[in-house]
């Protein structure tokens, strides 16, 4: 009987002494706000820049588009009570096809630049991940998360991951 009591206060002693070594090893975490890498990142801000540069004249070109419709619909309107109606219906319907050309032209535009988006962004996403696998494995990482709801400052590297963006070319 008193050997087996030997034999339990042994075991547990070696089941604390193992819970308190599992204790003491520390669990390495990190957070990247993806966020702020894609504001804040030179690689995104030259993809955004870019972006500007394709479609920015597009742009413009839809509100001039959008400019003269409106100041044409304001001019039917104040002399649609001089005009025939034949005219005045005739009027409406031009406005009414460059009204649905200029909506296609519009919606046509928003496709091209959200695909271009995804496109360049997505690059800048895939070289993030790059670095911040880098960073995981160089550094030892036990997880690291992105774009979690509350952290501390004490896990957050995306200034890091940030700068090591910035630093390669």
């Amino acid at each position: 009987m008193k050997s087996k009591l030997l034999n339990l206060v042994a075991l547990a002693a070696l089941m604390s002494v193992s819970a308190l070594g599992v204790q003491a090893q520390e669990i390495k975490i990190g957070y990247v706000n993806s966020e702020r890498v894609l504001r804040e990142a030179n690689l995104a801000k030259t993809a955004q820049l870019k972006l500007e540069a394709e479609f920015g004249k597009r742009e413009k070109d839809l509100k001039d588009q959008e400019n003269k419709l409106r100041v044409s619909a304001e001019k039917l309107e104040k002399d649609a009570p001089t005009l025939a109606e034949a005219e005045r219906n005739r009027r409406q319907r031009d406005l009414v096809e460059v009204d649905r050309d200029l909506q296609r032209k519009r919606r046509e535009w928003q496709e091209d630049l959200n695909q271009r988006k995804n496109e360049e962004l997505g690059a800048v996403v895939e070289r993030a991940n790059r670095v911040i696998k880098q960073i995981f494995e160089s550094e030892k990482y036990d997880l690291i998360v992105q774009d979690a709801l509350n952290v501390s400052a004490r896990v957050d590297i995306t200034k890091k991951v940030i700068d090591t963006l910035n630093a390669q070319k």
